[in-house]
């Protein structure tokens, strides 16, 4: 039956997700940790940022067109990473590279993607960057930068603040597993088998986590990273400014500012309020990227406006994509997009590079 819902903000594609997917997944998707507080303050913090416009600045042309990283996109915007997509829609990261490719939209693409780093690339026309977390297993580590860079990725996320997962309730309620038949092309064996493991009262997520991902990570792993590859490295999950100088001391090309989407430590500082310290710390240097509860187009230019060179939007691509697919994950991309043009054009601005604080309030 055809959802009879006009879809008309990025909400209503939440909605209709909501009645496609398994209580499972959903809440695997939509879930934080603990008490979920950091969720709810996500949002809260980029609504109270008030925006100071212009006025009689002749805004009858506009661009969002810019570069990050060299790479030419048509709006400041990423694709976040984010695992096991084909529990949304069969079709998965393939769907979510076509709609970002149409979109003019980079992606970022998670280690526990249910199709290949390979895959992905021949599908995605726009910038590409491969997100990877460090396992207790270096040698696997290296194989799966070796295959990013040989597939054609144009940088790497690494994600540092994840040493171990969030308690998320949610996942132990529902006994969160891969459902049988989905694929993660890039574990083999022992990891894949865990993943789709059930237990009534356990995450097999957790379970992996525990078992592979490694606690003991420290910014020594950010130089042997780079010393296996000679793609740019961003650092994803800081907020705090002196970490992320200590992130571009270490070599990175920049940083992404994250909490995990609410997902790991609970009652941590929104993305919203850490943006700023970042951005004063890193003066500049390096590039700077920021995500966690984004949804409307003024919150992309109040990103802006503090000093982010772009945003990641994650959740919202998921709901679109259990819509409809690839249909539903480019529509999202493309409301949001229209609304930044639209903000743009009410802020009394031309280009993203109008922004800066005195736009803020």
């Amino acid at each position: 039956m055809t959802d009879p819902t006009p879809r008309i903000n990025l909400a209503d594609f939440e909605t209709a997700a909501v009645r496609e997917l398994s209580q499972m997944v959903y809440d695997y998707y939509a879930g934080g940790a603990g008490d979920e507080v950091l969720l709810g303050t996500s949002r809260a913090a980029w609504n109270a940022i008030a925006l100071r416009y212009r006025v009689l600045r002749d805004v009858s042309q506009r661009s969002l067109a810019c570069a990050i990283l060299g790479q030419e996109l048509s709006w400041p915007m990423f694709v976040a990473p984010m695992a096991f997509q084909q529990m949304a829609h069969p079709d998965g990261e393939l769907a979510t590279a076509r709609a970002a490719g149409a979109t003019g939209t980079g992606m970022i693409l998670s280690t526990l993607s249910t199709t290949s780093i390979e895959d992905v690339r021949a599908a995605c026309t726009g910038p590409l960057w491969f997100q990877l977390y460090i396992y207790r297993d270096r040698e696997a580590s290296r194989a799966l930068v070796q295959r990013a860079q040989a597939a054609g990725c144009d940088a790497l996320v690494l994600t540092v603040d994840s040493p171990m997962l969030g308690r998320r309730e949610r996942d132990i309620r529902n006994g969160f597993h891969v459902p049988a038949g989905t694929p993660v092309p890039n574990l083999t064996g022992g990891p894949r088998d865990t993943l789709a493991a059930q237990g009534a009262t356990a995450s097999s997520l957790a379970t992996f986590v525990e078992q592979h991902w490694d606690g003991s990570i420290s910014w020594r792993d950010l130089e042997w990273l780079q010393s296996i590859t000679t793609l740019p490295i961003l650092v994803k999950g800081i907020v705090r400014g002196d970490d992320a100088v200590l992130a571009l001391d270490a070599g990175a090309a920049g940083v992404i500012v994250s909490n995990h989407g609410g997902r790991q430590l609970d009652t941590a500082i929104p993305t919203a309020r850490a943006l700023p310290e970042v951005a004063d710390a890193m003066a500049g240097r390096g590039t700077l990227l920021v995500d966690g509860g984004i949804r409307r187009g003024t919150d992309v230019l109040k990103a802006l406006a503090m000093g982010a060179n772009g945003v990641l939007l994650g959740r919202p691509v998921l709901w679109g994509l259990a819509a409809d697919g690839e249909t539903g994950a480019r529509q999202v991309l493309e409301l949001l997009k229209d609304e930044c043009h639209l903000a743009l054009g009410l802020a009394g601005c031309r280009t993203p590079m109008d922004l800066d604080r005195g736009f803020l309030a």
